[in-house]
């Protein structure tokens, strides 16, 4: 029975869940309380890192003696890329990101990624959801090689709601329309969501609120 709770706290100790194929950390960096997630894969040790917002010693700690493939940038906000260009100079690990937010970030994107894009982690492989509103270029990543989806949704999906879209109508409908159809509508329950702050949640937890969410506005 996995420990996993996907409660953490800055400066606290990382989670760690164990899936078929991927070791899943879970840390939480200052200065922003960002969630960063390094997703390992456990035949290789290649690893991933899902934002690097924050805290550049520790994450290249978590990394350890794996390789780092990539750093994949959820978006390009200010609070979920303090530490990448200090990441990436150590490792020489290559930057994803989409075109929408690549222009945001301290150093050059690597690799464009666009809807439905792969990205492979060693064995495993992710892929890529575009979830435009929240800024134009978000992504979420997509792990679906264990007996339940896992989601990393960057500040796109929390639980309780979408991520920010700061009243603007057009964006708050292009991210729920991206939500309902390429997320809620392609995706089961018991779909893992991992988000950029706070505590994971599903999107069985999530889906009967979906008509109050459009009905508010945010």
């Amino acid at each position: 029975m996995s420990s996993y709770t996907g409660v953490v706290e800055q400066g606290g100790p990382a989670d760690v869940r164990e899936v078929a194929g991927l070791r899943i950390t879970k840390v939480c960096t200052p200065p922003f309380t960002n969630n960063c997630y390094l997703l390992r894969c456990t035949e290789t040790g290649d690893t991933l890192l899902v934002d690097a917002a924050g805290d550049a010693p520790r994450l290249l700690e978590l990394v350890g003696d794996g390789k780092l493939v990539g750093v994949l940038e959820t978006h390009g906000h200010w609070d979920h890329q303090q530490a990448l260009a200090e990441v990436v100079a150590a490792t020489g690990a290559p930057v994803l990101a989409h075109a929408g937010d690549a222009a945001d970030l301290p150093v050059p994107v690597d690799r464009l990624l666009a809807d439905g894009d792969t990205v492979q982690v060693g064995a495993a492989t992710v892929s890529v959801v575009h979830l435009e509103g929240h800024t134009p270029g978000s992504l979420a990543v997509l792990y679906a090689g264990d007996a339940r989806p896992h989601l990393f949704s960057g500040d796109s999906l929390f639980p309780g709601g979408p991520g920010n879209t700061e009243k603007d109508a057009s964006r708050f409908t292009s991210l729920m329309d991206d939500l309902e159809r390429k997320v809620f509508g392609q995706l089961p329950d018991d779909t893992w969501v991992y988000p950029g702050h706070g505590v994971d949640t599903t999107l069985g937890a999530e889906r009967p609120s979906l008509p109050e969410w459009r009905e508010r506005g945010w």
